[in-house]
């Protein structure tokens, strides 16, 4: 099974150390004290100054930017973040997460930083959560954008989620959505 980005930030912050010369609270420190104050700023400097990996720049800019403190480290704060605007739309989440695990019991639910991941062995749909909406985005390949299938708006996912739709309440989950997370899944799960 793939790495949560909670083991991956984790096992980047365990390894500074040994890899670099510097733990992670050396870093924050030479981060700061480089002046650069930008975020891709940073990574370009950690990159190009500092031999970072381009994950590995960004993650510790995440961490640089996030006080100090993992990004990562607890799904329940990445989710409970990404309902800080919009709490309105939690009941509305919980309610389509139970039906897609009802529809689909071995799918996993991996929060993400602006995003709700839907994957088997590879992600093939995702959540965004929007003021009024959510946003429910899948890869369909070339499939038509038609009915209530648009083009994907999602802030986060991969481009290879190309279709979305839009759930403002509970009715909106119907049989049919089903039917295109089952051709999403299939296209990607094979």
């Amino acid at each position: 099974m793939a790495k949560t980005s909670e083991e991956i930030e984790k096992e980047f912050i365990d390894g500074l150390k040994s890899n670099t010369g510097k733990d992670l609270k050396g870093w924050l420190t030479f981060i700061k004290g480089s002046g650069i104050e930008k975020r891709n700023d940073i990574i370009k400097w950690l990159k190009e100054e500092n031999n970072f990996g381009h994950m590995n720049a960004s993650l510790l800019a995440g961490i640089y930017f996030n006080n100090g403190k993992p990004v990562y480290a607890s799904e329940q704060n990445l989710l409970d973040n990404q309902f800080e605007k919009y709490q309105d739309m939690r009941p509305l989440f919980e309610h389509l997460q139970k039906e897609i695990s009802d529809w689909d019991n071995t799918v996993e639910f991996i929060t993400k930083k602006t995003y709700v991941s839907i994957a088997r062995k590879r992600e093939f749909a995702a959540i965004n959560i929007k003021k009024g909406e959510l946003r429910l985005g899948m890869d369909l390949g070339d499939l038509p954008f038609e009915g209530i299938v648009e083009k994907s708006k999602l802030t986060g996912p991969m481009p290879r989620i190309s279709h979305m739709v839009v759930i403002k309440a509970q009715s909106d989950i119907k049989k049919n959505l089903f039917q295109l997370l089952d051709k999403a899944n299939k296209r990607v799960n094979p």
